[in-house]
Order: structure tokens, then sequence, then C-alpha cells
């Protein structure tokens, strides 16, 4: 499978262009583009800009998610994740990033941020109807496949 999706991106950050970690990587690391720190304080949220300005294909979209390590060892996450950029969109990547912990957590300039992942997706056509078929879950909400 040598075929990859080619996206056009124009960079315009203080930065090289996100790369894959590793061979099977399925993110590519974001970074915060900016000439100066940034302080994240307790419960606080800003956007980041990137640098980034995309080209997506249509039928794919990118999925703004957050890095594991700034989750668990600072309570940095993303806020509205996974953020979508849509394959119209041609403004600069931002990145929404809020601080869950109780420490004013410092954004450095080029810090990695986010991941970014490309995902295939389809659009609904609405089938309106007055009945949907049976299961054996039915209407059991949030929690009813748990434990019992």
């Amino acid at each position: 499978m040598d075929e990859k999706l080619k996206v056009k991106v124009i960079n315009k950050s203080n930065f090289a262009l996100p790369q894959y970690a590793t061979e099977h990587a399925a993110g590519l690391d974001l970074r915060a583009n900016t000439n100066e720190d940034i302080s994240l304080k307790p419960l606080e949220r800003t956007l980041i800009k990137t640098g980034l300005f995309l080209e997506i294909p249509i039928g794919f979209e990118g999925q703004v998610r957050p890095r594991s390590g700034l989750a668990y060892k600072h309570g940095i996450t993303v806020l509205n994740t996974p953020g979508t950029i849509d394959a119209d969109y041609r403004g600069e990547v931002g990145v929404i990033l809020v601080n869950l912990s109780n420490e004013t957590f410092i954004i450095k300039p080029g810090e990695r941020i986010a991941q970014l992942v490309f995902a295939k997706h389809e659009q609904a056509k609405w089938e309106e109807t007055t009945t949907l078929t049976d299961t054996n879950r039915g209407e059991g909400g949030f929690g009813s496949t748990g434990k019992h």
C-alpha cells in the first residue's frame, strides 16, 4: 500500500512541516507557532495557531486530537475533541487547548500541542421514516452495554 493521501500545505510557521514519529503512526504532531511563551492558567482555554494552511481532498477530514503525554503529565487537552478540519476550509489550522490541571502550563514556541489525523468520511442522506429496526439494545442509552 504505497499510495499515500496527498494533502496540499502552505507552511507559514517558524517550524518544519509535521512528521509522523514512527512508521505506523496515525497522527502528525502539530506545533505551537508562537515567538514567545504562552501561559495557560488552570481551567483556562486558548486558541493556538499552527501556521499551517491545508487543502484536504474531498471525502477526507483532518481530526485534531490531544497528545496523550500532555494530557497525562500536565492535564492539557484539546477542548473540542476531535476538532474537524473540513476539506473546503482554507484558513489557518488552530488548536483550542484547555488546562484541566491545578497548575499553570507554559506553552513554548514550537511545542507539540496536538495531533492531526486524516480520516475518510461519508456524507449521509436522510431517509425519513416512522419506524426503526428493532435490536437487542433497543433504547438502552449511556452505560447500557457496560457491566451488569
